[in-house]
């Protein structure tokens, strides 16, 4: 993995999150505050491209906030989760790990909104590079209205069954509001 440049002039966020809007209407305006939240702070958000589900909604939040959005999709999902046309930039890679692969370098930091199977596939692979040692960037949960509480009781569990130390847990930062969660993502970034 590449370093980031550390003359950014703003923190670069990856936002994983699903590409399905999810049965609870609730987690489309989560996502679209968020991505405004990210961009109210003059963050730039790195996310997966598309412009259906949670991650449209949260590209369309930091693009009316005035905020920088790049997309990173692979070719073969250009058409299934149609690319989101109105990014600063729009990013089109092979497939899907060389798009983890070019989210990660893009980012300084990373926070994971309710999503699904792929969603799940982006934060344990950041979370599994920092655990042996490819990065130190902070990852965050948003755990709204616990989303995620089943989730950490899992990894609660891989800690007591002694297949995960409990500092690469620790990792993780969760918060069950956005703004907390970006405070937290904010303080670890330095």
């Amino acid at each position: 993995m590449t370093a980031v440049p550390s003359d950014r002039a703003a923190p670069a966020l990856c936002v994983f999150c699903g590409a399905k809007t999810g049965a609870d209407p609730r987690w489309m305006p989560l996502a679209r505050g968020f991505g405004a939240a990210v961009a109210r702070r003059g963050w730039t958000l790195v996310f997966g491209g598309g412009r259906v589900g949670l991650m449209g909604a949260l590209a369309d939040g930091a693009l009316e906030a005035g905020g920088s959005v790049v997309g990173v999709i692979p070719r073969s999902l250009m058409a299934r989760e149609v690319a989101h046309q109105g990014l600063t930039r729009l990013e089109v890679v092979e497939d899907m790990a060389v798009r983890k692969t070019r989210m990660i370098e893009l980012s300084d930091a990373f926070a994971t909104l309710p999503g699904g199977l792929g969603t799940l596939d982006e934060l344990f692979e950041v979370l599994t590079l920092r655990q042996i040692g490819e990065h130190a960037k902070p990852v965050g949960l948003l755990d709204q209205d616990g989303y995620w509480q089943p989730l950490l009781r899992a990894c609660d569990a891989m800690v007591e069954a002694g297949f995960v130390h409990p500092r690469d847990l620790a990792a993780l930062l969760p918060a069950g509001d956005t703004e907390t969660l970006l405070d937290e993502i904010g303080r670890a970034l330095g």
